[in-house]
């Protein structure tokens, strides 16, 4: 009972401190996701973490999202279906309360979002991860470059669209002794599973 109430207690707080700037507030699993405007993010991410009836002192965690294709379209219920979102997880130690703060890029062909580095700190190298794996770009950020894959990486492996094989294959030539890069060479192919039924498996008849 008291989660219940300390859940209607922030989603009551958002809506009144925050007025037009929610764009929509979902409850699931016992936690909240707040959705704002691309235009509205940086102010929205400063009332939560200063405002002393929110106080979210911490960001836990930030990554991308690529909804195309996504489940019975999910996103187009506050938005007309951008493709791309950023995703914060956010602590607040004074109210022992969580909350999802989403937003969805305006702009499929070149996803960008305000950084919230100068916000929280820790949201530098997660932000570097969503632009490395999504293509997702953060404005303002001041070291913004890959962080998982070669700096020479051609394309934004999280994508849907991005080929499980990738686009080129690195190996190390003994002729020219050192890594090359070349087109991949595995044949992409379907595996099915075989299914092995045995009688009395397990010990059931």
């Amino acid at each position: 009972m008291t989660i219940t109430v300390s859940i209607d207690t922030l989603q009551n707080t958002l809506h009144r401190l925050l007025g037009d700037h929610v764009q929509g507030i979902d409850l699931a699993l016992g936690e909240l996701t707040l959705t704002v405007k691309a235009n509205d993010y940086a102010q929205v991410a400063t009332t939560l973490r200063d405002h002393p009836e929110l106080s979210f002192e911490q960001l836990i965690d930030l990554c991308g999202m690529d909804y195309s294709s996504y489940k019975d379209g999910a996103q187009s219920r506050y938005t007309d279906g951008p493709r791309y979102a950023v995703v914060s997880h956010l602590l607040s130690l004074t109210h022992n309360w969580r909350l999802r703060l989403r937003v969805f890029a305006e702009h499929d062909d070149s996803p960008q979002v305000s950084t919230l580095t100068p916000i929280w700190n820790a949201a530098n190298w997660f932000e570097r991860e969503a632009f490395d794996l999504f293509g997702v770009l953060f404005e303002h950020h001041t070291d913004l470059r890959r962080i998982l894959t070669d700096y020479g990486f051609i394309g934004h492996p999280f994508r849907k669209d991005f080929p499980t094989t990738g686009h080129v294959e690195m190996r190390y030539d003994a002729e020219q002794k050192r890594v090359i890069y070349q087109p991949v060479t595995i044949e992409p192919r379907e595996i099915t599973p075989r299914i092995v039924r045995e009688d009395n498996y397990g010990g059931l008849h």
